[in-house]
């Protein structure tokens, strides 16, 4: 317990030191080529905290007089007051003031990479500003020099920045995962190697092919930014240019230009947005993905819903049918054999009821009794019509009691009856028998038609039985706003919903039209077998 407040006192020290030695070993690459102790400097403060930004100035400070002092630079306090004094200071500043504006060390998206440029291009300006006023006020040069001076100093520190901010956020905050780690090595066997083999060739060479040789670096850098995002762009930046500093160094001993300068700045500014921008578009595709896949599995158990729905309303209609043919096989065999068994009776007992002077009595009993018998058998119809079990459903529909029921309200009943009934279950040819029944009532009660017309096609398609059903009357038609709670229409439409079915009551000029649409799941092998 008593370590932890040490080692966190000694971090700061610790923590200044290091950056102070790294520091220093990019001190070579100060000149010609890039600063990259301006970008090392800005990345570590962006992303350290600023509780150790004391020491890490004061490292670098230390750093820079040991430099000064082993390369035989003049020390003194005007030296270090206008040469290695305000450059970390200003950076510090406008880090601190660009943090409490909500600046993250960030590059997932290309908003983020704008914001995180646009800052590190406030910072180089105002701190390549800073070493300007200095030098002239210390050296006194000339305007056009000065000018001169600070675009070289511009672009350098811009172009060191962009180089080495990037790949220390990698580190630091993102990092890779070993398989992509394992990729990036292996795509930097496979493109970047011969890629700086080729810019060794064609430097060799003439001044059309070195300047083509620059371009062609790019290329490598486009392919990592779309194939690894930003990090790619970012690693491969830093090794193509790299590489052109060695060849140039080394082989050609030609000194980078502004042009070459601005050349990387372009280049590597469009590759971090390219990279960011396939970043961003492939956590947007995979974001698509998962969402896609949960919506798909969100379908399935909304299908499975509707299915169990469906089954369980089949099963209460199914239930609901049996308790009819129990209901009406109880009324027939014990109401019907009483009835018959009163009649018989009355029958035989007429004679004795003519000599006592009752025989009006025996005519009521009678009429009273045909009337029973009369209403029996309407209930035993609407409770299962019997003519559905015994003549099937397209006689029945044709010749049963729906025919009856219009013919004697006077309307004219037409039919158009195809294919085969066996193709779908008992349950859709009720169903079928029953949407007929209703809808013939209603058009006997309420339309004050004149026609019923009643269309029925049972065919097969792609193994699976349909049975289209159109009814229509021209009659006066449904009110403006049909109730949707209405025991009639409603019915229908739960009928055909429990079977999984389509109900469609389509607009007329005149009357009703309804259109209703069943499958089955029996085959023609299994229709065969019946």
């Amino acid at each position: 317990m008593r370590l932890k407040p040490l080692l966190s006192l000694s971090s700061g020290p610790l923590f200044g030191l290091g950056y102070a030695v790294l520091w220093a070993l990019l001190w070579p690459t100060t000149q010609p080529d890039w600063t990259l102790q301006f970008g090392f400097r800005f990345g570590v403060l962006l992303l350290s905290p600023i509780r150790y930004w004391p020491w890490l100035i004061g490292g670098e400070l230390i750093a820079a007089s040991l430099i000064d002092y082993l390369h035989g630079y003049a020390l003194g306090w005007r030296m270090f007051l206008y040469g290695d004094l305000p450059q970390p200071l200003v950076v510090a500043l406008c880090l601190g003031l660009l943090r409490r504006a909500n600046l993250r060390p960030s590059l997932r998206d290309p908003e983020e990479v704008s914001r995180l440029l646009l800052s590190a291009g406030f910072t180089v300006v105002a701190a390549t500003a800073t070493d300007a006023l200095m030098m002239a006020f210390v050296h006194e040069l000339p305007p056009t020099g000065l000018l001169h001076a600070l675009g070289d100093e511009l672009l350098g520190n811009y172009v060191g920045l962009l180089l080495l901010v990037p790949p220390l956020i990698m580190v630091w905050r993102a990092r890779p995962s070993k398989q992509e780690l394992s990729e990036l090595a292996m795509d930097g066997l496979l493109v970047m190697l011969p890629a700086l083999v080729i810019l060794l060739i064609l430097t060799e060479q003439a001044a059309p092919q070195r300047e083509f040789a620059r371009v062609l670096s790019l290329a490598p850098v486009l392919f990592f930014a779309f194939r690894h995002g930003w990090r790619g762009a970012s690693l491969s930046m830093l090794v193509s240019s790299l590489g052109m500093a060695l060849v140039d160094r080394v082989f050609t001993h030609v000194i980078p230009t502004a042009n070459s300068h601005l050349f990387l700045a372009v280049a590597g500014t469009g590759a971090l947005m390219l990279g960011s921008a396939t970043d961003a578009l492939r956590r947007s595709s995979a974001r698509v993905a998962e969402q896609n896949v949960y919506l798909a599995a969100v379908n399935r158990r909304l299908d499975h819903l509707a299915r169990q729905l469906r089954d369980a309303a089949r099963g209460n209609m199914q239930a609901e049918e049996n308790q009819r043919r129990h209901m009406a096989a109880e009324l027939h065999d014990e109401l019907g054999q009483n009835l018959t068994a009163i009649q018989t009776h009355v029958k035989l007992a007429q004679t004795r009821l003519q000599h006592a002077g009752l025989e009006d009595v025996s005519l009521s009993i009678n009429s009273i009794l045909g009337h029973m018998r009369r209403a029996l058998h309407r209930l035993l119809d609407d409770l299962r019509p019997a003519v559905l079990d015994e003549f099937g459903l397209m006689r029945a529909l044709d010749e049963g009691p729906i025919r009856d029921l219009l013919s004697t309200a006077g309307m004219t009943y037409t039919t158009e009856l195809h294919g085969d009934p066996r193709l779908v279950e008992e349950d859709i040819r009720t169903v079928i028998y029953r949407l007929a029944q209703e809808s013939a009532t209603n058009a006997v009660k309420h339309a004050q038609a004149s026609e019923f017309r009643l269309r029925l096609r049972i065919g097969e398609r792609a193994g699976v039985a349909l049975a289209l059903l159109d009814i229509r009357d021209n009659g006066v038609g449904l009110p403006d706003r049909v109730p949707r709670g209405g025991r009639g229409l409603q019915g229908m439409r739960d009928r055909v919903t429990s079977l999984g079915g389509l109900f469609r009551l389509r607009p007329d000029g005149q009357g009703v039209h309804l259109r209703i649409l069943l499958r089955s799941s029996i085959s023609r092998r299994e229709t065969s077998d019946l």
